[in-house]
């Protein structure tokens, strides 16, 4: 990834502005809105309908703990809501980008490609707030589930709902480089995002998954994300149907922060203007 010149602060205000550039031309998509801003919360909405009629979720006989439908399958939709908004919609739009010519335009411009990066970071950040403000607002006015009361599960919310982002964005960089060419992305970036939410607890309960598939998907960073919003929407009394029968935290941040890192080197190694095989 070549560097270009200009000083921290021109940097900065360019990626600002690329980053109105970038949510505009998002929500000019009719496509980009559905299946990436308004699908969890179809989803939300075909569970709670399919599945409401069971009664409420709980641990069991005797247990004073449980939830609604709506009210469990709400911190997956929230995580599959950062991973479709990062992964599919970046990976997606910038092998778009390198197959119509606008990223070749673009290395011919002052743009530096951190300027570029914030930008699509920015517009994820900018798009993934709304849908989750849509999302908790739709969950708690339409279905009837009730909100954290406490500040702690709220910080706890805005960390890995953070990191989660920042996690998927820079995955959905470095992902942009595996298409061959912008007509192959969707068939390559789709199904592997969809069997990530499969595996992860999103679709499905994840206790309910075989030990082999938990642990595939503890390698991946949509499990955690899950994880981590399960720790701040559902009662502390599910976290014995986790993995290791506790919201381990501690490790989410940690798998984040590898899978982070792992996106930032393999975006900065791969990242190009210009396809070397083009």
């Amino acid at each position: 990834m070549g560097q270009r010149g200009g000083t921290g602060m021109s940097i900065l205000s360019h990626g600002v502005a690329r980053t109105g550039y970038e949510t505009k031309g998002y929500f000019r998509s009719p496509d980009s809105v559905f299946f990436t801003f308004l699908f969890p919360m179809l989803m939300l909405g075909i569970f709670a309908a399919a599945f409401s009629s069971r009664g409420d979720i709980g641990l069991g006989p005797g247990s004073s703990d449980h939830v609604s439908v709506a009210g469990y399958y709400l911190p997956g939709m929230l995580a599959a809501g950062i991973l479709l908004s990062g992964v599919q919609n970046l990976a997606v739009d910038i092998a778009g980008e390198k197959g119509d010519g606008t990223l070749k335009r673009l290395g011919g411009t002052p743009l530096s490609p951190i300027s570029y990066f914030l930008g699509k970071l920015g517009r994820v950040f900018v798009t993934g707030i709304l849908q989750a403000a849509l999302l908790l607002a739709v969950a708690n006015l339409a279905f009837g589930v009730s909100l954290p009361r406490a500040w702690s599960a709220w910080g706890t919310f805005a960390w890995v709902f953070v990191l989660g982002t920042v996690t998927s964005a820079l995955l959905g960089i470095a992902l942009s480089a595996l298409p061959r060419s912008s007509r192959s992305a969707t068939a390559v970036v789709v199904p592997i995002v969809l069997v990530l939410q499969f595996i992860s607890g999103v679709y499905l309960q994840f206790s309910m998954l075989p030990a082999w598939m938990q642990n595939l998907a503890s390698v991946f960073p949509l499990k955690w994300i899950a994880q981590g919003m399960r720790s701040v929407f559902l009662p502390d009394g599910f976290k014995v149907l986790e993995q290791n029968g506790t919201w381990d935290l501690g490790w989410v941040a940690v798998w984040l922060v590898v899978w982070l890192v792992v996106g930032l080197v393999i975006s900065r190694l791969t990242f190009r203007w210009i396809r070397q095989d083009a």
